[in-house]
């Protein structure tokens, strides 16, 4: 308990809170982290989409614009060649192209094998040698009108030229062809893009070139795999692969279109940042919601978990005065919860604890008033005990008082023989001896009246001790009876502390206070029931010693009663021998003559006075032993009554471990 209350005091609320609200915490940062992982890819794809709709739409008006172009190449150049018209026929039906097409304002032009030149009147061209031209070398490969690669012409114009080879049913080789400036390619590649912030590069996939770019220092640059600059390295890289699949080329998201009928490659970019700038926004405001959905949260989670807790509070605060021993406590139970359920186990403990404290206080009680009466008992027995010691002592002293006046008969009778003696070699002496004998026999008399009242006050005195004797014996019964009981109300209580130590392991960790009280009354009752049996066994030795000392008491009550009778014979000889002297005074003549007779008597009270002496001797002996014997009693008798404080302590020692408790 001690080490319970030197630990800091946790409350549950608190740990909730560490456990719910970092778990709460992770669960909306995680959730908000996949939801802008999410939102991010989902961007991601639907800038994709976006990019890669935008360069198929940028891709879709350069190969209309194209088309459309080529399409009216294809016509003039199908009309020429229906028409066969002669050269006049032919510079007339080339300057009315000319200026017609706003892709061609050049309009179209035509070179013969031979070097010859047939152009608009209006037009700039000029070859020295047309065969060794861009567009002759390109048309000359192929019959239908195709686009060729970029190059600059003699004006220093970057343009890609529309060429094919002329059947207009001459014999000699013709070549028609249109110049379509890249400029408006440019426009056309840089206004098609639908993509805020995007880009778009026209590549000629033959030489790398740059065809259209919205940075003009860049048009007709060949790009290369070992370009400085990442983007364009790996644009290069992708179109040396034939790998035209949308992906990220450093902070760049790239998107690739094929144009038909060219080996022109579109390529359109943006970089990942300005695509993901709205996940930006989003992933602010989600942080934005996260942090007031958390704090929502957290207060609700506070709010909720105060009050399902709250009556934890209430229980926590009863068994704190339980373990202190309060059980005068009442646990309210209103829910039908966990928390409920153990308010009302918790007071179904209570009212079990009250009933058993109630018990073991009325038992303690009883075995105080038990206690004291054994103690009464033993103050009892004591006293009796000390009465008979003092009787032993006085039937002592008399006996030894009856010793030494035996022994002055024995003397006296020894005198007596002596003086007989005398008497019959010395009769003239027999007046003064008779006088002294009457004297001394009349001394002998009183004594021996005084033996006879000695005597019936050792046999007064043996009969108040045999009564003594046989109280201390009904008293030991008695304490026997008696510590029998405490004997039960040890057992009882033991019962009980096991019973309490039960119901304590029950209520787990708030037992363990009540289990500590409940051993040391198990350890008490377990002592109380020792000193009982100590007791027991005490009075059953002074049962034995009561019983032999009655044994003993008997044989001296009959001694004495033996010795009484032969001291009234001997009253009755001295008063025999007292008229005997009498008569001698008067008649010493007679006494003479009956000397021999007053020998006899002489030499029968000398035995008689020795065997009295012996007799007062064993009586003396058995005084002695019962005087020993009565000390013994004493002494058992002040155990018993050490004892009965010892229980009278243990009882007040349980009383007042029971009273800790308030019930």
């Amino acid at each position: 308990m001690d080490k319970q209350k030197g630990k800091k005091k946790g409350k549950i609320r608190t740990k909730l809170l560490l456990y719910i609200v970092p778990t709460v915490v992770v669960a909306v940062v995680v959730l908000s982290a996949i939801s802008l992982v999410l939102s991010k890819n989902s961007l991601t794809k639907a800038a994709t989409s976006e990019l890669e709709s935008s360069i198929s739409n940028q891709g879709d008006n350069i190969e209309s614009w194209l088309d459309e172009n080529m399409e009216f190449f294809t016509t003039v150049k199908y009309g020429i060649e229906q028409q066969r018209p002669s050269e006049d026929e032919l510079q007339q039906i080339l300057d009315s192209f000319y200026g017609y097409n706003s892709g061609a304002p050049e309009g179209l032009y035509i070179a013969t094998a031979g070097g010859k030149l047939y152009t608009a009147s209006e037009a700039s061209y000029s070859f020295s040698n047309p065969t060794s031209e861009t567009f002759y070398k390109q048309g000359i490969t192929r019959v239908e009108m195709g686009y060729g690669t970029a190059y600059i012409n003699s004006e220093g114009n970057r343009v890609i030229s529309a060429s094919g080879i002329l059947n207009d049913g001459s014999d000699e080789i013709k070549v028609i062809a249109a110049d379509v400036g890249l400029n408006d390619i440019t426009v056309i590649v840089n206004s098609g893009v639908k993509m805020d912030d995007a880009r778009s590069i026209l590549i000629d996939r033959t030489d790398n070139t740059i065809l259209a770019d919205i940075d003009s220092s860049r048009l007709g640059t060949e790009i290369s795999t070992s370009s400085s600059d990442t983007l364009l390295s790996g644009i290069a890289k992708a179109i040396s692969e034939r790998d035209y699949e949308t992906a990220t080329i450093g902070k760049y998201m790239v998107a690739y279109d094929e144009i038909d009928n060219t080996d022109w490659i579109l390529v359109s970019y943006i970089e990942t940042m300005t695509i993901l700038k709205d996940v930006q926004t989003l992933g602010n405001i989600l942080i934005l919601v996260a942090v007031i959905a958390i704090a929502i949260i957290i207060v609700s989670i506070i709010f909720i978990v105060s009050k399902v807790i709250a009556p934890l509070s209430s229980i926590t605060e009863n068994i704190s005065a339980m373990s202190s021993g309060d059980f005068t406590i009442d646990v309210k139970a209103d829910s039908n919860d966990e928390i409920g359920v153990m308010g009302s186990k918790v007071n179904e403990f209570i009212a079990s604890m009250r009933n058993m404290l109630s018990s073991i206080n009325n038992e303690s009680v009883k075995l105080k008033e038990q206690s004291d009466n054994s103690d009464e008992v033993a103050r009892v027995m004591y006293d009796a005990s000390m009465s008979q010691s003092e009787a032993m002592k006085q039937l002592n002293d008399t006996v030894d008082q009856l010793a030494e006046a035996v022994n002055d008969i024995a003397q006296n009778a020894t005198v007596l023989a002596g003086v007989v003696a005398d008497t019959r070699d010395n009769s003239q002496q027999a007046d003064a001896s008779m006088k002294e004998t009457v004297e001394i026999s009349q001394q002998g008399r009183e004594d021996m009246e005084k033996l006879s009242v000695a005597m019936s006050d050792i046999e007064d005195a043996n009969n108040k001790l045999v009564d003594s004797i046989n109280k201390v014996g009904d008293a030991s019964e008695e304490i026997t009876n008696i510590v029998g009981i405490i004997g039960e109300i040890a057992e009882e209580t033991n019962l009980l502390s096991l019973n309490a130590s039960i119901e304590a392991a029950r209520a787990g960790e708030a037992g363990k206070g009540f289990a500590v009280v409940a051993t040391q009354i198990g350890k008490l009752a377990q002592t109380s029931a020792e000193s009982a049996q100590n007791i027991a066994s005490l009075i059953n030795e002074v049962h034995e010693l009561i019983g032999d000392a009655v044994g003993q008491a008997q044989n001296s009550a009959q001694s004495i009663q033996q010795n009484s009778e032969r001291i009234s014979v001997a009253v009755e000889t001295f008063d025999k021998i007292y008229q005997n002297i009498n008569t001698s005074n008067s008649l010493i003549e007679a006494m003479i003559e009956d000397i021999q007779k007053v020998d006899d008597v002489a030499t029968n009270v000398a035995a008689i006075s020795q065997e009295q002496a012996a007799s007062a001797d064993e009586i003396l002996a058995t005084s002695e032993n019962m005087v020993e014997q009565a000390d013994n009693i004493t002494k058992s008798s002040q155990d018993v009554a050490d004892n009965s404080h010892e229980l009278a302590g243990t009882s007040e020692t349980l009383t007042s471990h029971v009273q800790q408790f308030k019930i």
